[in-house]
């Protein structure tokens, strides 16, 4: 059973938000990373860009298949975690703690009222 962290929100297709200090940072769940196994690339949004709730703000490869990554909120992009580029083992390793990929500033209508609380994202990994 993956791990779901009580601190944070989700979408139906894997994705987190986890606001601290004002923004949000964004990464996908264990369960998305095991299903995806051996990540080999990773493209992310520029600092600057905007993001918008379910819509897809980069992709993510494994040796399996290319996903979308789709975004937990609306906002402007104000980090991209850069490491992630040249090593996507942080987001296997670690995708709660050290497989953040993006902090977004939230819009005013930023979508995070939408979000998967963390025991209906558990139920829907469960099946029920």
């Amino acid at each position: 059973m993956s791990n779901v962290p009580t601190d944070r929100q989700y979408l139906s297709s894997h994705e987190w938000a986890q606001q601290v200090e004002g923004v949000v940072v964004v990464g996908i769940s264990e369960h998305a990373a095991e299903e995806l196994g051996e990540l080999v690339f990773i493209e992310l949004p520029a600092k600057g860009d905007e993001v918008v709730f379910e819509t897809q703000f980069g992709e993510i490869e494994s040796v399996k298949a290319v996903s979308g990554l789709n975004s937990p909120v609306t906002g402007k992009v104000v980090e991209v975690n850069q490491e992630l580029i040249d090593s996507q083992a942080a987001i296997s390793d670690s995708p709660f703690e050290d497989g953040g990929l993006i902090k977004v500033e939230p819009a005013i209508d930023s979508g995070l009222d939408l979000l998967l609380d963390h025991k209906t994202y558990q139920a829907q990994l469960d099946g029920s």
